[in-house]
């Protein structure tokens, strides 16, 4: 009984954190979401709109587009730089000349600030001045241009985020291979099983709780970008690279519409939680099985 009162005690000062710097913002931006409130109009006050707000996100095309942007991006991201992590995970396990300077340098584009990343994603993609414009065109006669071309811009946007995160995923990745049981894979080795068999029945489903609390992690990072994407892009050209938050901040900021954006919050905060909660439910029935 007395252990659980230290316990308890020492958590406190964290829950009243949380509970003040967490659960109480949300309470309010949950209460703001049902009010149409211009703090910046000529009529003070909130005006109650009860769910018109909620009403108003089912048809809203600009809302619906990127949301549907941003999981395209999220989906497509994370697929990458889990496949290329565990690629670089496999290789770094292996001893070979040079290997700490390569994990040193590897790491280097992970401590940087998002805001640092796009700036110097905007420097290299600057035409006329940056070099990955140059070389396109030079060795492949591509005009490229973030401004102009919509899919460009997507598709750069997806390259800096994972150049961004894929050192994270194989630093990850690369702690759950080295935490692994060698005599399994040796006495699959020597039972005759090749290297794809050996992957596919003994490597991937002993990664899984990892691969899947990377998952977790990084899906959540790329449902809620903003800060690389708008100094990049600034959500363009046109809405190309509008993503979710870019989108709720100049609901909440420019047009000054706090009601409505309080409301998309919440509503992408639920997709956000619904998303890993299935993620959180398949990686307890994998730590089921695996007891």
């Amino acid at each position: 009984m007395r252990s659980n009162r230290a316990g308890w005690a020492l958590l406190t000062p964290t829950l009243v954190i949380l509970a003040i710097v967490g659960f109480l913002p949300f309470l309010y931006v949950l209460y703001v979401s049902f009010f149409d409130w211009n703090p910046f109009s000529n009529q003070l006050g909130m005006k109650w709109t009860g769910v018109d707000n909620f009403r108003r996100l089912v048809f809203d095309g600009a809302f619906l587009d990127s949301l549907w942007r941003t999981g395209l991006f999220a989906f497509t991201t994370v697929t990458i730089e889990l496949a290329l992590g565990f690629l670089l995970a496999q290789t770094l396990v292996k001893s070979f000349p040079g290997r700490t300077v390569f994990r040193t340098i590897y790491v280097l584009p992970l401590v940087m600030a998002p805001i640092a990343v796009g700036a110097t994603w905007r420097l290299l993609t600057i035409p006329g001045f940056g070099p990955i414009p140059y070389f396109l065109d030079k060795w492949f006669g591509i005009d490229f241009r973030l401004a102009t071309f919509a899919d460009q811009a997507f598709l750069t946007v997806i390259v800096m985020d994972v150049w961004h995160w894929t050192p994270f995923v194989t630093l990850t990745l690369l702690a759950g291979l080295t935490a692994m049981p060698k005599e399994p894979l040796e006495q699959a080795q020597v039972d005759g099983a090749n290297r794809w068999q050996v992957f596919r029945y003994l490597t991937i489903p002993m990664m899984m709780p990892v691969l899947l609390t990377v998952i977790f992690i990084r899906l959540m990072d790329a449902l809620r970008i903003v800060d690389e994407v708008f100094m990049l892009t600034s959500g363009g050209p046109g809405t190309a690279t509008q993503f979710i938050g870019i989108h709720i901040y100049r609901v909440i900021v420019p047009k000054t519409d706090y009601g409505y954006g309080s409301a998309m919050s919440l509503m992408v905060l639920y997709f956000t939680i619904v998303l890993c909660w299935l993620l959180f439910i398949a990686l307890a029935q994998v730590g089921k099985q695996r007891e």
